[in-house]
């Protein structure tokens, strides 16, 4: 499972190289753009082929979900803190009958001891960001939790085997394909790598 988280800032022909990356396998894209309003979120959708709306899961106003066709929904720590831990309200506003729930932690402890049962579980920063500056790796092995948990944090070509052997059950990739001079190469290259390294 390869997870593409979007670039924070828009890049340039970004549309048409996410076009490109679904066409290349892409089946999880996280669409995370804590900058823009709920109406540059659906002129953002709007661009996107619709036959690639059931591959994007959103982090920001949940409620597009159905009106996009999307996915599944995703809460970032503080979120699922605020509105998840005191109680599952939330969702019952929702359809999300055939759609995925995840969420983000930074800490194993507390993903461990979290009692909602997500589809799959960020965890971060695996290895040294390459997207943050600053953001430290911390190596975390989750081989003793028995929960669907996706690496981040400093994830590209070269560290996939030993996101594996930490006992993730994906990656999750950002700054491995936004930063790279060839955003769809890099992406083709990390697929492929994934694929060796799951044997």
């Amino acid at each position: 499972m390869i997870i593409l988280i979007a670039p924070e800032n828009d890049i340039s022909n970004e549309i048409e190289i996410l076009d490109t990356l679904f066409k290349e396998g892409l089946e999880y894209y996280h669409l995370r753009k804590p900058n823009k309003s709920k109406e540059e979120y659906l002129q953002y959708l709007s661009q996107i082929d619709t036959a690639f709306h059931s591959k994007i899961v959103l982090h920001y106003y949940h409620e597009l979900i159905h009106e996009f066709n999307l996915k599944g929904i995703h809460f970032q720590e503080q979120k699922r803190r605020d509105v998840l831990e005191i109680g599952a309200d939330y969702l019952s506003n929702f359809n999300l009958k055939g759609k995925t729930i995840s969420s983000s932690f930074h800490e194993p402890k507390e993903l461990e001891s979290c009692k909602i049962k997500f589809d799959y579980n960020l965890l971060s920063p695996v290895f040294s960001s390459i997207s943050k500056q600053g953001y430290q790796g911390r190596g975390f092995d989750v081989n003793h939790i028995d929960k669907p948990i996706i690496g981040m944090g400093g994830v590209n070509k070269e560290t996939i085997p030993k996101v594996l052997d930490l006992g993730y059950n994906g990656i999750g990739v950002l700054g491995g394909v936004w930063n790279a001079k060839n955003p769809i190469e890099s992406f083709k290259g990390i697929r492929d790598q994934y694929k060796v390294a799951k044997g």
